[in-house]
């Protein structure tokens, strides 16, 4: 009997101990940490009741160079839009394809795919790149850089930049983003998953605004293999990162124009040729006695330029100076030495070649 009064004992602090917020709540069984609550979880033609109300439709136009691919493909393309269930249409005499829903449209989001798809078609992006449009987890992104720098040549540098030789810079780019990127005139073509996205827009940006796009994929590199490593994924990576330092190249200072002093009245008037004939004297001579002068002035012109013509031939018969006594003594034991290294060299030449004619 002891013993039965004793046992509610625990039960009671037990109870005093929960606090007031989890008294009333109770075990989920079927919620567990196994359980990814992110998971986008495919959508089946057997999840929609009915059909949509309403028509939706989207619409865009392409440039003519793309005309004969989009021809082309167009079997393709509309093949894959009736799978779920949405009509396609090309109009090549006003250059635009439509996507519009349909009774047999089983996926709401699907129209909305097929506009990015169409999208990514006029932006000179390939079929089988643009398919990948419909899968779960992957977006695209059309950046748009024309804007970003004014001057035609700077903007077309820039853009060569983001591409590299031979197309190097880019494919490292789509192997760290996981993205697919297409560089076409004014507008960069992304797709991939939402992350690789945000990526590959700031490191486009970032090349359009005169940072080298090797800087961003240095960075990506380190951080791809700081995520592999479990260790570090709760740490800060700010200390791991590289630091790369601006330096900023010395620009010509721009020569100062010193602003002249203003004056109310007009700048004198410069002389004309009759008043510079007319201050000598030219203007009272005969035309004999011009032509005269220009001929004596001419022959003066001949004259100077023949003086100087002499010196510099005279220049080359100009004999070098001669080298002095000590000169001369070190350059005459210099010879002796060499010819005395040379003796016994000569000697086993000699020797050699006795020896070969004998045997």
């Amino acid at each position: 009997m002891a013993d039965e009064a004793k046992e509610p004992g625990p039960e009671v602090a037990t109870e005093e101990k929960v606090s007031k917020k989890m008294k009333y709540r109770k075990d989920k069984p079927w919620d567990h940490e196994g359980i990814d609550h992110w998971k986008v979880e495919p959508f089946k033609p057997d999840e929609m009741a009915a059909p949509l109300t309403e028509e939706s439709c989207f619409a865009t136009l392409f440039p003519r160079y793309r005309e004969a691919y989009l021809k082309q493909i167009w079997p393709l393309a509309q093949k894959k839009l009736k799978e779920y269930g949405v009509s396609g249409t090309l109009d090549l005499v006003e250059g635009s394809m439509q996507v519009a829903t349909t009774r047999k449209t089983w996926d709401p989001w699907s129209i909305v795919n097929a506009r990015d798809f169409i999208k990514l078609l006029a932006r000179s992006v390939p079929l089988e790149q643009a398919v990948r449009i419909f899968e779960d987890g992957v977006a695209c992104d059309v950046i748009k850089i024309n804007g970003l720098v004014r001057n035609a040549e700077r903007f077309v540098k820039r853009r060569q930049r983001l591409i590299g030789l031979g197309g190097a810079t880019l494919k490292a780019l789509e192997l760290l983003t996981q993205c697919y990127i297409m560089v076409q005139g004014n507008t960069v073509a992304c797709i991939g998953p939402f992350a690789g996205l945000k990526q590959a827009r700031n490191v486009v940006i970032d090349t359009m605004k005169n940072i080298h796009p090797v800087y961003n994929i240095k960075m990506l590199m380190v951080k791809q293999q700081l995520m592999k490593d479990e260790t570090m994924k709760n740490e800060s990576w700010s200390h791991l990162l590289p630091k790369f330092k601006k330096t900023n190249t010395k620009r010509k200072k721009p020569s100062v124009i010193k602003k002249k002093e203003y004056t109310p009245f007009p700048p004198p008037q410069q002389e004309s040729k009759v008043d510079k004939e007319l201050a000598s004297g030219e203007y009272f001579l005969k035309p004999k006695e011009k032509e005269m002068k220009k001929k004596e002035q001419q022959k003066e012109r001949q004259q100077k330029a023949a003086e100087v013509q002499k010196e510099r031939r005279a220049k080359s018969f100009v004999p070098p100076q001669e080298p002095s006594e000590r000169k001369r003594k070190r350059t005459e034991d210099e010879d002796e030495g060499s010819l005395r290294q040379l003796v016994p060299k000569l000697k086993k030449a000699n020797t050699k070649g006795r020896k070969e004619l004998t045997s």
